[in-house]
């Protein structure tokens, strides 16, 4: 490795190393655990749904009170944890569902597969299971699968654009036309090049042509499937430059697509705190959260 290729290496080292952004990355982890206690607890909540035949495709669902609802189905919230692929789960991820759940919608939150035991590959799948299921299933509940919300932070942000990816709904026996009604990725990862020589590569083993594979930035729909779908994009205010460009660029190749697509600012927020909004009402980005879903901004 020539002197250049090795400056760049150690650049992208530190724009990618989340926890070093900030002075306590596993306190903020905790929090996310301690948080999703309220969730756990709430009344007809149904836990551990299975949604493939694999016996690790799990998801819960959290339902509003019945007063909550202000329409003949709730909108739908799918929440996609980060971690970097390879940490954290369903019961550390659902600190949102008390707040959203109040206000009128149901969220999903599913587990999936850590690297380094899986490829990335596997875990796309996976989320791309748990969409499919949701969408097929969440009537039983009195979800409406044509106003489904994805949300996801981190990896999970870079989860909600292979979701939001094009042609993949055929191979999981999906209509072309079940894609969300909106969706707003944290702090995403859209284009994986960078990462390979990233100290991130010793887990996720990403060679090139996974890396582009797997890279929502190249894998845009086009009107024709998306034209309703609206996307916000929303980066913590101290984040690296890195992950603003990511944020920035993804939402920009959106929009030149003649895709509906806004910036939502998060001032005072960091990689880690900025998905702990969703369960502040008085956040813009609880406010626009509900704003995707057609929700009022408060409920009594």
């Amino acid at each position: 490795m020539n002197t250049s290729d090795m400056t760049a290496q150690a650049h992208f080292d530190r724009q990618y190393n989340a926890r070093a952004s900030v002075q306590d990355a596993l306190a903020y982890m905790a929090r996310y655990t301690q948080e999703s206690h309220a969730a756990l607890a709430l009344p007809g909540a149904v836990r551990n749904q299975r949604y493939s035949p694999r016996a690790t495709d799990l998801l819960d669902i959290y339902l509003p009170p019945a007063l909550a609802v202000q329409a003949p189905a709730a909108p739908v919230f799918i929440y996609i944890h980060g971690g970097y692929w390879r940490a954290l789960g369903k019961d550390d991820s659902a600190f949102m569902a008390p707040a959203l759940t109040q206000a009128g919608a149901i969220v999903v939150v599913s587990d999936y597969d850590l690297a380094p035991a899986v490829t990335l590959d596997h875990i796309v799948d996976q989320i791309r299971q748990a969409y499919a299921w949701v969408v097929r299933n969440i009537a039983i509940y009195g979800g409406d699968a044509r106003n489904i919300c994805v949300c996801g932070s981190s990896a999970g942000g870079h989860l909600v654009g292979m979701l939001l990816a094009k042609g993949w709904q055929e191979d999981y026996d999906l209509p072309a036309s079940a894609t969300p009604a909106s969706a707003f990725p944290f702090s995403g990862l859209f284009d994986l090049q960078p990462l390979i020589t990233t100290h991130i590569n010793a887990w996720m083993h990403l060679d090139d042509a996974a890396a582009l594979r797997n890279s929502p930035r190249f894998a845009l729909p086009d009107a024709s499937t998306h034209s309703h779908c609206q996307l916000r994009v929303a980066c913590g205010e101290f984040e690296t430059t890195e992950f603003k460009r990511q944020s920035r660029e993804y939402l920009a190749a959106w929009q030149a697509r003649c895709l509906p697509g806004q910036w939502v600012d998060a001032p005072g927020t960091n990689h880690f705190d900025l998905p702990l909004a969703l369960a502040d009402r008085q956040s813009v980005v609880h406010q626009t959260a509900l704003a995707l879903m057609g929700l009022p901004h408060a409920l009594a």
